[in-house]
């Protein structure tokens, strides 16, 4: 398994609750504190999962490094872009993989997929866990639950890549983009740092979907920084 997320996950759970705080929409407020709370059954796994078997983020506490970094980025762009929900958009980051918690294990050092990954999907997965998660909560709008559902179905961007539905809202397009960049820029990392030093250029990847370039300088000293 990769080497860890290049800050500590002490600074991830601050910056991690100070997004949360931010949160104005009471409904919304509950399903992070009900899914991410600190005293939730839920949290220990999510800040310990890894994010991926192999491309991006896959390593203890990726999927917490992975996650706040897309809510970041989309905190930052609903503030760019008009008419963005940001309540909506920055759930919808915060929680867009959390199905990764049912679909991936990790054995000793090694992640594998779990039997419910196989059989059903880390988008259904999440889908069905948010959706209950929600159903628990009272009084909370079917058209809020709708907006922030379908970000978790169509985060994957397009059919073929997983996703049944398509982004057809504003906060869908967001944290799908900003999911996309995470996870090519989370392969870089990975690419970057098993090149042999002084090394310019790496083989093709599917994970960034090219060859990738690491200047002069190869992989010193940002291929380094990364590591545990």
């Amino acid at each position: 398994m990769a080497s860890g997320p290049d800050r500590t996950v002490e600074q991830m759970e601050v910056d991690l609750r100070e997004l949360i705080a931010t949160v104005q929409s009471p409904h919304l407020g509950a399903l992070l504190e009900r899914l991410l709370g600190h005293d939730g059954a839920t949290w220990m796994r999510f800040r310990d999962a890894p994010a991926a078997k192999r491309y991006h983020h896959a390593y203890r506490h990726g999927l917490l490094d992975h996650s706040l970094t897309v809510a970041q980025a989309v905190s930052a762009l609903s503030a760019i872009f008009g008419g963005v929900n940001r309540d909506v958009a920055l759930t919808g980051a915060l929680l867009h993989d959390i199905g990764k918690l049912d679909a991936y294990r990790r054995v000793g050092d090694a992640i594998e997929m779990s039997d419910a990954g196989r059989l059903h999907g880390e988008i259904a997965l999440g889908f069905a866990r948010v959706r209950d998660a929600i159903a628990e909560i009272e009084g909370f709008p079917a058209e809020l639950a709708q907006a922030l559902l379908h970000i978790i179905l169509s985060h994957h961007g397009s059919l073929e890549h997983g996703s049944p539905v398509v982004p057809c809202t504003r906060e869908a397009t967001l944290v799908h983009m900003a999911d996309n960049l995470g996870s090519k820029l989370g392969s870089f990392d990975r690419v970057e740092r098993a090149l042999d030093a002084g090394a310019q250029w790496a083989s093709y990847d599917n994970g960034i979907g090219a060859v990738a370039w690491f200047g002069a300088e190869g992989a010193e000293p940002q291929g380094r920084r990364l590591a545990a």
